[in-house]
């Protein structure tokens, strides 16, 4: 996995240490769990919580994440049907911790998501709950959601059954881990699998016109030192195939709820027609061929990213995608108006589907309510009280979540890059220009943006000619860690 790395020299760990601090107060991150809130967790996680649950420890489940993860969400084991694929994903279930109106959920309910800061985390969950007595450690008896999903040999999905049970990971793997094993063949049948699976799914989502963007990710880590490095990661083919995992299930949630007539999706308006016609423009900029036939989700997924000009079109791209939300149906409008319906098209743009949040609860409370309309749904009873009491609050709880969520990641990696740059005012580096502003300025300037090669970052650049894809020499004029600011000249 290609990964560029520099270590901070100029800015020292406690500049940006209190730059961070900083944000976390401005964005408005909560900080430590009221008393009685985490005390309602270390008595919830010390329950035996076995009773009225299938017993499916026999299950050789295992965990993938990055390394070093302890809130292990879900769980997957994959099995061969003989005609097709049995998909069991065991998912963390938070509501067997939580007493509705307590503390404990009304704090949770405030905080919304949790916040991955590169020094620090501000947890959704206790972390003796979400790292401990409700993550899917290995080894460890687990209450769990499990859901049990058959799929044909295309992969489409046929049944799909929800229960509550008690399970065992067998393993935590890392990306790489599993990446390798699959790759030297020494993966155990059920990863073979989920490979399997995942590959049919991609092929599915290509059928739907859903849209996959492999843009590389820049990632702010905090070395055992205090440094801090920013590193430009991509995705290797596993974490794909496991996200297929997770959003097959979500799509599945999705059907459940449309079938109860009550549910909570997470949807994405299709892009603009001006906004596809821009991309087109920008596609002809680049050099990047783009027959009118052939529709932007199947060209996204022939583009790579590891080539300048892909790397600013997939860029350029991800501007096709906003408006995602949450909606909230079968329940009362507001100020008790008439229910809210289902509309016939609900799709989330990017999945090519009804789409739901089911799988990350230690990470999102939205994922327990409307987990619990499916285990209700799949039941065959009525949805419980208190999911339905909440169910018309959470999208503008999750909206001020996920806005404060990506304010924090955004700034993050301002502070970071700021510090990286610190100390080389004045110099020349080499960068792709990936956005090449708007209408220039009384004095004739672009305001765009601008890729380095080394170290990874994206910035700010204002110039005269800012050749979108092409490759320019910028000077850095300014890199405040204080400010969060990082600006580049092009001539």
């Amino acid at each position: 996995m290609p990964i560029r790395q520099l270590r901070i020299a100029s800015a020292t760990p406690e500049d940006v240490g209190g730059a961070l601090a900083s944000l976390r107060a401005e964005v408005g991150l909560p900080a430590l769990y009221p008393a009685e809130a985490r005390a309602e967790a270390e008595v919830a996680a010390q329950g035996d919580l076995k009773d009225f649950r299938q017993d499916r420890r026999d299950i050789d489940f295992v965990t993938i994440d990055p390394a070093g993860a302890k809130d292990l969400d879900q769980a997957v084991h994959v099995a061969s049907s003989g005609h097709g694929y049995i998909v069991r994903y065991a998912v963390a279930d938070t509501a067997a911790f939580v007493s509705p109106g307590g503390a404990l959920d009304t704090e949770v309910h405030r905080r919304g998501v949790t916040y991955y800061g590169p020094d620090t985390r501000s947890l959704l969950y206790p972390a003796v709950l979400s790292e401990g007595a409700a993550s899917l450690l290995p080894d460890q008896d687990r209450p769990a959601v499990l859901w049990t999903i058959s799929l044909d040999s295309r992969g489409e999905i046929g049944s799909v059954a929800v229960t509550r049970a008690v399970v065992r990971s067998r393993a935590r793997l890392t990306y790489g881990e599993a990446q390798t094993a699959l790759d030297s063949g020494t993966a155990p049948e059920p990863l073979v699998h989920l490979a399997d699976v995942g590959r049919l799914r991609q092929q599915r989502e290509r059928e739907r016109g859903a849209v996959s963007l492999p843009v590389p990710e820049q990632e702010v880590v905090q070395r055992p030192d205090g440094s801090f490095d920013l590193e430009l990661r991509r995705t290797l083919p596993v974490e794909s195939w496991n996200a297929q995992i997770s959003l097959l299930t979500g799509i599945s949630a999705a059907r459940l709820m449309r079938d109860a007539g009550v549910g909570l999706l997470r949807t994405l308006p299709p892009a603009r027609v001006e906004d596809v016609m821009r991309l087109r423009r920008t596609a002809a900029a680049l050099g990047i061929d783009w027959p009118d036939e052939v529709p932007y989700g199947e060209l996204l997924s022939r583009v790579e990213s590891r080539r300048a000009a892909h790397a600013a079109f997939l860029t350029e791209a991800t501007t096709l995608f906003r408006g995602a939300g949450y909606l909230a149906f079968g329940v009362p409008g507001p100020q008790g108006g008439a229910r809210v319906g289902l509309p016939d098209d609900a799709r989330h743009a990017a999945v090519g589907a009804e789409y739901a949040h089911v799988t990350a609860p230690l990470r999102r409370v939205a994922d327990r309510y409307a987990t619990e309309i499916c285990l209700a749904q799949s039941a065959g009873r009525d949805v419980p009280g208190w999911v339905l009491e909440a169910l018309p609050r959470l999208p503008a709880t999750m909206a001020a979540a996920t806005a404060r969520e990506a304010a924090f990641e955004r700034s993050c990696i301002d502070i970071v890059e700021a510090a990286l740059l610190a100390a080389r005012v004045g110099r020349r580096f080499e960068a792709v220009v990936v956005d090449d502003g708007d209408t220039p300025d009384d004095d004739g300037l672009r305001h765009g943006e601008v890729m380095l090669r080394e170290p990874p970052v994206r910035a700010r650049v204002r110039g005269t000619s800012l050749p979108l894809g092409e490759r320019i020499k910028v000077t850095l004029a300014e890199a405040s860690v204080a400010d969060r600011r990082v600006l580049f000249t092009a001539p």
